[in-house]
């Protein structure tokens, strides 16, 4: 009996909350602000990318018809030039996509890392022993609203991001 009512007491010590890791994120501006961000450079490099491709394509169409009039020793070499120039540029945006890539992704930890901390900094300051992850593969399969901190944590995050 005793130890029942130690284990009791000690339940009652522990302040348990946990936020919905994904309602937390996809409210937080500042990580809105830089998908926007990554989405204005990712449809320009889509832009950039038809619009080579188009003028590489009329580019080919021209030397087509060229291409006719032609020996076939000098079409050759002048197809094998165009083909190393779109091969180049072709991999010049392929680099560029993959650096944009890079960079977002390390964006997008830098926003989760300041999440936790503001997280954890949190719980210390408001007395939690532990604040649990919810939402979507996190580990709260259920809980009470009461112990729902995710607007709360949400609220410092954006007044934080404004100033």
């Amino acid at each position: 009996m005793l130890a029942v009512v130690l284990t009791t007491m000690a339940c009652q010590q522990n302040k348990i909350g946990y936020v919905d890791s994904v309602k937390l994120m996809d409210g937080y501006q500042e990580k809105i602000d830089v998908e926007a961000r990554f989405k204005t450079k990712a449809d320009a490099m889509t832009k950039k990318r038809d619009s080579i491709s188009q003028s590489f394509q009329l580019e080919l169409q021209a030397f087509q018809t060229k291409a006719q009039k032609m020996s076939q020793k000098n079409a050759q070499e002048e197809y094998g030039q165009l083909q190393q120039r779109g091969q180049f540029v072709g991999q010049q945006l392929q680099q560029e996509e993959q650096q944009l890539q890079l960079t977002s992704q390390a964006e997008m930890d830098t926003l989760v890392k300041k999440v936790k901390k503001e997280i954890k900094d949190y719980g210390k300051a408001n007395g939690y022993t532990y604040i649990l992850g919810g939402g979507d593969g996190g580990a709260v399969l259920y809980g009470e609203d009461a112990n729902d901190l995710t607007e709360t944590v949400l609220k410092i995050l954006n007044d934080k991001y404004k100033k």
